[in-house]
């Protein structure tokens, strides 16, 4: 499994990558899409719509099952990967190339994990 050192994550397995200290990109980590197997319908939410940290803002449907997805910050949609919708499989391919939002005006970061304490959490959970 996966984590870059570089992005921050949430116990929801949603990563975040800051572009700087207002605006990040959020998508699912590997642990996510390896659980969820092969992905094959993503439903975003809309550039403009405001978003919660801890609230469901997109869902993501496998051959399992369809999942919530859980904003990790508070902000505005400011875009969507439009590829995503196309090819829900990018987020199996490259979960953390395959970004699913970027936020803007972003806040409540503090329950952000480091790669290091999210690996510990992974492993306590799995």
């Amino acid at each position: 499994m996966k984590i870059p050192t570089e992005l921050k994550y949430a116990k929801s397995h949603e990563w975040v990558r800051f572009l700087d200290e207002e605006t990040v990109l959020i998508g699912i980590t590997d642990y996510a899409q390896d659980a969820l197997g092969d992905l094959v319908f993503v439903n975003l939410p809309e550039v403009g719509d405001a978003v919660a940290s801890g609230e469901v803002f997109a869902d993501v449907e496998s051959v399992k099952a369809v999942s919530d997805v859980y904003c990790p910050v508070t902000g505005e949609i400011a875009e969507i990967n439009e590829d995503l919708l196309d090819n829900p499989a990018l987020l199996n391919e490259d979960p953390y190339g395959a970004w699913l939002v970027k936020v803007a005006s972003v806040a409540d970061t503090e329950e952000l994990l480091d790669a290091g304490e999210y690996e510990k959490f992974c492993a306590e959970e799995g």
